[in-house]
């Protein structure tokens, strides 16, 4: 049985973290040309509430996303296999006990993509690329105001790793 390719969601701060603070236009232009053209086999997939946060930018980021949007992938938060799933991760989060009232609060407001990209994950199978750390080990005692996408993520067994190990497995070298 032949496995298929390795598929890639990115949270907006992978890319705008990649931008503005590791691979500026300016300085290694070569990192985007050669990502540009790795966005162009389809494993690589743009949730359209993070397109839309990049959107939002009106910087370089936001000028290379226009201009390869044609080349992105893009996923639909509102595609049917993932809505369920978004309501299981806001139910886990709701009832898992570890955030506070002002963490859940911040994971259910409309333009937060970050339950959605785990919905998506775990609805199509996705890898999960994020610079998020985990919070550390939580616990109902001292209930957390931060939820963090690798600690929910990993309820629902999705794979989250940084733009390194995306950049080590689609083969980009500059």
């Amino acid at each position: 049985m032949v496995k298929s390719p390795e598929k890639f969601l990115i949270d907006a701060n992978t890319l705008m973290a990649a931008a503005r603070l590791y691979y500026a236009y300016d300085l290694l232009p070569t990192f985007w040309e050669i990502f540009g053209e790795k966005i162009k086999d389809g494993n690589v997939i743009l949730l359209d509430m993070v397109k839309n946060e990049i959107d939002k930018g009106q910087d370089d980021l936001q000028k290379w996303v226009k201009e390869k949007q044609g080349d992105f992938q893009v996923c639909n938060h509102v595609d049917p296999e993932i809505i369920p799933k978004y309501a299981e991760v806001m139910q886990y989060i709701h009832q898992c006990g570890f955030y506070n009232e002002k963490g859940l609060d911040s994971w259910a407001k409309n333009d937060v993509a970050d339950s959605w990209l785990i919905a998506a994950a775990v609805a199509k199978g996705y890898t999960l690329i994020t610079f998020e750390q985990s919070a550390g080990p939580l616990n109902s005692k001292n209930k957390s105001g931060k939820v963090k996408i690798p600690d929910v993520a990993a309820n629902f067994g999705v794979n989250v790793h940084n733009l390194y190990y995306m950049m080590r497995q689609l083969g980009i070298r500059i």
